[in-house]
């Protein structure tokens, strides 16, 4: 906490400095973030790795029932989940990624580009190279960290209340170890239970309809009435009876 608490300050200082000498006018970021640094602003029709990486971020701001593309396009879709993630923190809300949207970002990140309140190894507690499931060792840890991105944002959604991750990313024998489904997304490294805590299992069920999961698997559903699963698959898949879904 105090080291995210002492870059948000070092950020503020720094977007003060830059707007007193007049760069801010073509810069799009307000400080050199250990993670990654935006250097310029993006808005629709913008394209690149830094649009890729921005849609990482704001994965977690599509609306209800939508799954943003991590496409490298700043679409209208994009806007609308910069839109949604700017409004969420009290920003200007206009669908353009500035100084503003970036440092609110690099306040949110850690240094290895994890969101503030979740971790690679507590969406792997299988091993720790992430290898032996159904995609690459970098694939998993890429799908790991957009589901962490969501996660953020439906915690916020949730009132910046602890959300509990029971299981994330499983190879193939850790999947078995615990009578995983043979096909399970856990093996792909976007799959994610959680349990309940500060939030029921329905409540968590019910918000990740807003935050881009396409699987949601809870209460009602076979085998899940002890947890809620989310995960990235590639059609729409929602099951949690007991919970209205």
């Amino acid at each position: 906490m105090l080291r995210r608490t002492a870059r948000l300050l070092v950020s503020i200082v720094m977007f003060m400095a830059a707007t007193t000498a007049g760069v801010m006018a073509t810069a799009g970021t307000a400080q050199a973030d250990s993670c990654y640094t935006w250097s310029r602003t993006l808005s629709q029709g913008s394209s690149g790795s830094d649009v890729r990486e921005l849609q990482i971020r704001v994965g977690g701001y599509p609306g209800y029932g939508g799954v943003l593309a991590v496409d490298g396009q700043y679409g209208p879709a994009t806007a609308a989940a910069v839109k949604r993630f700017q409004a969420a923190y009290g920003l200007s809300a206009d669908g353009v990624a500035g100084p503003a949207t970036f440092s609110k970002i690099y306040a949110l990140q850690d240094s290895d580009c994890t969101p503030a309140h979740f971790s690679y190894a507590e969406l792997n507690r299988c091993n720790s190279t992430w290898s032996g499931g159904a995609v690459s060792a970098a694939t998993a840890k890429a799908n790991a960290l957009r589901a962490m991105w969501k996660l953020e944002a439906m915690r916020h959604a949730l009132g910046d209340q602890p959300i509990r991750v029971t299981s994330g990313f499983r190879s193939y024998a850790c999947n078995s170890a615990v009578g995983g489904a043979s096909g399970s997304r856990h093996l792909y490294g976007d799959g994610v239970d959680l349990g309940a805590g500060s939030h029921s299992l329905c409540k968590l069920a019910q918000q990740a309809r807003h935050h881009g999961f396409n699987g949601i698997l809870g209460p009602g559903y076979p085998g899940h009435n002890d947890h809620t699963h989310l995960d990235h698959r590639s059609s729409r898949y929602w099951s949690a009876s007991s919970c209205g879904i």
